[in-house]
């Protein structure tokens, strides 16, 4: 199956939702082992989290797009924008 790249971008006033979001949406991708291959939160200038990049196993876009509808950061809207891509493994990968 291919892997997919979840570009997610907080929204600028999202820091308190962000942290009250966070145990939910760990246990969600921890409980999503079938899909989840590895994650971390994005950084801005000042060292405060500012959003999400995870590469996720998906059989289609669709089913990334699926996984990413019911990340509970993403039902509570908490991105301003998110991005998914095919990403094809390339060189050194995991």
């Amino acid at each position: 199956m291919p892997l997919f790249a979840l570009h997610c971008l907080d929204r600028p006033d999202a820091a308190t939702l962000r942290a009250e979001m966070r145990p939910a949406h760990l246990d969600y991708v921890r409980a999503q082992a079938a899909e989840y291959r590895f994650g971390a939160y994005l950084l801005d200038e000042g060292g405060a989290m500012c959003g999400s990049l995870m590469a996720v196993e998906c059989a289609d876009l669709a089913a990334a797009r699926r996984f990413s509808a019911n990340d509970p950061y993403t039902l509570a809207k908490l991105f301003a924008r998110i991005d998914i891509h095919e990403w094809p493994v390339g060189i050194d990968a995991p």
